[in-house]
């Protein structure tokens, strides 16, 4: 008998299990994350061969469209040569040849997991996912349910197994039919090894057989982990572990077969002798894991290597605006890049700067009236600072509708005579003539433009849950110098600076948070970008701005805005305090903001389906913004959609390039940074926001039916935390194809205008960024700013890069 596991500790597999399992949040903070952390500790390729022989992912593109894309033009001859040299030497380029062209392979996936468990079927006739998942996940369900159950689940300060045992006691019926499980139940010194026992019989499978029962579910598995480890990832928050759901479906299980057997049974293991390989087993890749490598890379390389020569192609002495009519401030979304190039064609004297858009002000917001915190930081900061909104004049609208009592037997049947009729009318309307309604989810809706933002704590500060009741001058001070400082905006201010944060508007759309600011939790940054600017605005922290040496002139002002990147449209805060000049000025700028949303929109619009973009640019402008009232549009836009680029730089040394919405852009001056102090916190933030964003899309696109939610079309909401196909399937994580269908699946390229032995000393001085790059899960090139040479970040040195491209279309 071959023992995979040596032997069974219960906690130490139940955070093994964790490592693995899926670790994406609740719909509320859909933040896009490396589907595959668990095995970022290898280099890409062998986390890809590893992974996919374990639990049968499609990593890759399937072959034959590679060999299209080939045929295509998309994958470079020139390319795919060096490539092939690289890997296979000189030699066997033949032999390679016929391999990536010609061969046919087998490209069925025979994964490792569930080949212990699914003896339950071949040995014992019994289909336990069948009977076990309906009730366990409806149990889960409504346990943690947010807002769609009208009941709530009792007992809940019981915990999940609590509850269940408290319900079990005060209930005339039962969840078990076994009078065993019952016992064992509540017998709370009963552990999952005591149950594991009982199932498996022999330990050195425990674990085995705990991934083989998880990874049926990992999507419940994954949001059970999650939840514990984080209880306000649920706005209503609930008491569960991991070790609690796994407990509670070992005894389902048991009672599946005490139902079927009685009680004369043997354990899994010693039903007959078994034969498997450890899940994890490191092996060689296959000659097709070999071919498809070697295509993957020679795709990605086709582009970046044009890329690198469009950006050395740039001019050594780059012009910059010397007065600028405007300054705006974006964040680094690969949406706002097309956007900031269609505001500098429309105003060639306005100057762009774009950072993550958080804009360093991390923090909680409680909007008026709200229960809730919201975070407005990035996943990986834990805010320190409360901000609530006060004096608003935003009342929400309620609508019957949307009323609980309609799910009641009496109140649904009034409900369905009366308000259906007028319903069903609104909706048959709504088809042919969108329009805004209570499902709508507007970027402008976060925040009261009207309201008051309590930045500003007491003398005495005051503390709630935690959290500081607003910043303190000394703290704003701090916030605005590196905020400017990362831009490298110190000096040459223009009249007024825009500070624009951006959000998405959309109807029934689920995952309408991965469509929001990843630096803001997937939330509108319009929060952020208001408070920085009530900040740069103050007396105090100009004064306190000009000791370290930077001076803002007193005719400067900060305006904070809002930009909708599904409708296109602008809107800004606190004007009714602009001086008549200043007020001029933005009425003029906002005639350019306007324009560039226009054609912005035009530009966006190729891309979708139904849609044409001849004629006015206008009337294309007012078509994209009626589909996104659209209920039946299940793409409200592209979002991040062939995102493959981050270009850490000066504005100027990349302006003269035709992006196609493909490249975060994150201001960075070298000039000002020759230690690369503030190049050590954009790569912090760049390697986990854009890599994460970017292999997100990734693997949802090469494998959307194991590592991405599938069609959005048969989403059923669980809960109002989740979605599922169906009523009673597993939790879907990744991202729908409706996201991804157009993405062209490479990995991210960060490309730094610095010198090359300053960006090594950055990246090996934080193992946390150099392992994003050193295990190739992310590229990393350089451009000399001088000489404008390239340098590419490979077995942990830069080293001298000569592209294949020589021209650039324009």
């Amino acid at each position: 008998m071959n023992h995979p596991n040596k032997g069974f500790d219960e906690l130490i597999s139940l955070e093994h299990l964790r490592h693995y399992l899926p670790t994406q949040s609740a719909l509320k903070d859909f933040i896009h994350h490396n589907t595959l952390h668990a095995f970022q500790q290898e280099s890409f390729h062998d986390a890809l061969n590893i992974a996919s022989k374990a639990f049968g992912y499609q990593v890759y593109l399937p072959l034959d469209q590679y060999r299209r894309l080939y045929n295509e033009g998309k994958i470079n001859p020139d390319i795919l040569a060096d490539i092939l040299r690289q890997n296979t030497g000189e030699s066997d380029q033949q032999d390679w040849t016929q391999k990536l062209f010609v061969n046919t392979y087998d490209q069925t996936k025979n994964q490792r997991i569930g080949q212990l468990r699914k003896r339950w079927k071949s040995a014992y006739k019994v289909n336990m996912d069948k009977t076990v998942h309906p009730i366990l996940f409806r149990l889960l369900g409504v346990y943690l349910d947010q807002g769609i159950s009208i009941n709530p689940f009792p007992r809940l300060q019981e915990g999940f197994l609590g509850s269940i045992r408290a319900l079990e006691k005060t209930s005339y019926t039962s969840f078990f039919t076994s009078s065993r499980v019952k016992e064992l139940l509540h017998d709370e010194s009963t552990s999952i090894t005591d149950l594991l026992q009982l199932l498996v019989g022999e330990e050195p499978y425990f674990e085995t057989y705990l991934f083989d029962q998880q990874f049926k579910h990992p999507g419940w598995s994954g949001m059970v982990s999650v939840i514990e480890q984080n209880p306000s990832n649920l706005l209503d928050q609930r008491k569960i572990s991991l070790k609690e759901f796994i407990h509670l479906e070992l005894l389902f299980e048991i009672d599946t077969l005490d139902q079927k057997f009685g009680f004369n049974w043997k354990p899994l293991a010693q039903s007959e002798p078994i034969k498997i390989e450890p899940l994890f087993l490191k092996s060689a890749p296959g000659e097709l894991e070999e071919v498809l490598r070697i295509w993957q890379e020679a795709y990605e390389w086709t582009y970046f290597d044009q890329v690198l020569k469009g950006l050395q192609l740039g001019e050594a002495g780059i012009k910059e605006i010397a007065n600028p009519g405007f300054q705006a401030v974006f964040c680094i979304d690969d949406r706002e890049c097309s956007f900031r190039r269609h505001l500098e064609n429309s105003d060639p004297h306005c100057t762009t700067f774009s950072t993550a858009g958080f804009f360093n002000v991390a923090m909680q917001f409680q909007p008026q009236d709200g229960k809730f915190y919201t975070k407005l930081a990035p996943a990986s900061l834990a805010p320190e600072y409360l901000v609530k909104e006060k004096q608003g004049k935003i009342q929400h609208n309620k609508n019957a509708l949307f009323h609980k009592i309609t799910h009641s037997l009496f109140g649904g049947m009034i409900a369905s005579q009366t308000l259906g009729l007028w319903a069903g009318l609104k909706l048959a309307r709504s088809i042919f003539y969108p329009s805004s309604n209570d499902a709508v989810i507007s970027a402008f809706t976060h925040m009261d433009k009207d309201s008051e933002l309590g930045l500003f704590c007491d003398l005495n500060p005051k503390y709630e849950a935690g959290l500081k009741l607003g910043f303190s001058i000394e703290e704003m001070v701090d916030r605005v110098e590196a905020f400017l400082r990362s831009l490298g905006l110190i000096e040459k201010f223009s009249n007024i600076i825009y500070v624009v944060g951006h959000g998405a508007s959309s109807v029934n759309n689920t995952h309408y948070a991965g469509y929001d600011c990843g630096a803001c939790s997937g939330r509108a940054g319009s929060v952020n970008a208001r408070a920085i600017c009530i900040m740069a605005n103050h007396p105090e922290v100009r004064s306190g701005l000009m000791q370290r040496q930077i001076n803002i002139p007193s005719e400067t002002i900060f305006i904070g805005a809002i930009h909708d990147t599904t409708r296109d449209e602008m809107d800004y805060f606190d004007t009714d305090t602009l001086s008549k000049e200043h007020q001029q000025q933005h009425q003029h700028h906002i005639k350019t903001f306007e324009q560039a949303c226009t054609l912005n929109a035009k530009e966006r619009a190729r891309r979708f389906l139904l849609m044409s973009t001849k004629g006015d640019p206008k009337k294309v402008h007012n078509k994209v913004k009626r589909r996104s009232l659209s209920l039946f549009e299940t793409r409200p836009e592209w979002n991040h959609a062939n995102n493959a680029l981050c270009i850490v730089g000066r504005r100027a040394s990349n302006k003269h390039l035709f992006f196609d919405k493909r490249a975060f852009l994150n201001s960075y001056d070298y000039r000002l940074d020759p230690d690369g102090h503030l190049l050590t916190n954009i790569l912090s933030a760049v390697a986990p926001v854009c890599g994460g964003i970017n292999l997100e899309y990734y693997f949802s696109r090469v494998d959307n039916y194991r590592l991405g939610a599938g069609t959005k079309l048969s989403h059923n909401v669980m809960g109002l935390f989740g979605v599922a196909n169906g009523m009673e399937g597993d939790l879907l994580t990744g991202l729908p194809r409706q996201m991804v269908d157009i993405h062209e699946p490479l990995r991210l390229m960060v490309v730094v205008e610095q010198y090359p032995d300053v960006v090594l000393k950055v990246v090996k001085a934080k193992p946390e960024i150099y392992n994003w790059f050193e295990k190739a899960w992310i590229h990393l090139a350089v451009i000399q700013p001088d000489t404008k040479e390239i340098y590419v970040f490979k077995g942990g040195a830069f080293l001298p890069y000569h592209p294949i491209t020589i021209n650039i279309e324009k």
